[in-house]
């Protein structure tokens, strides 16, 4: 797990901010103010499970059970991606 996040962090999309699945686009989009993210197909299957209830450390195991992935490799990849995304203020960490 990155070092500047702990496994009992709570992510949750900031006021504001929605994941959906854009028809026009036919993608999902991270939608908040003033801009818009397109993730790609890994950060899709991270962000479904972001939900404002369910720990970094829980969705971590979620994704590396699912895809049969080594955890820290996983933690790493989905740490960095939520940091970047609270950095750009989208995610609530």
């Amino acid at each position: 797990m990155s070092a500047a996040l702990a496994e009992d962090v709570v992510p949750a999309f900031r006021p504001g901010a929605k994941f959906r699945f854009d028809a026009v686009r036919k993608a999902w989009v991270v939608l908040a103010p003033e801009r818009l993210f397109v993730p790609d197909e890994p950060a899709v299957a991270v962000l479904q499970l972001v939900d404002g209830r369910r720990s970094l450390g829980a969705i971590v195991d979620d994704l590396a059970a699912r895809f049969n992935a080594p955890r820290p490799v996983i933690a790493e990849d989905v740490a960095a991606m939520l940091t970047d995304l609270a950095a750009k203020g989208a995610i609530r960490l």
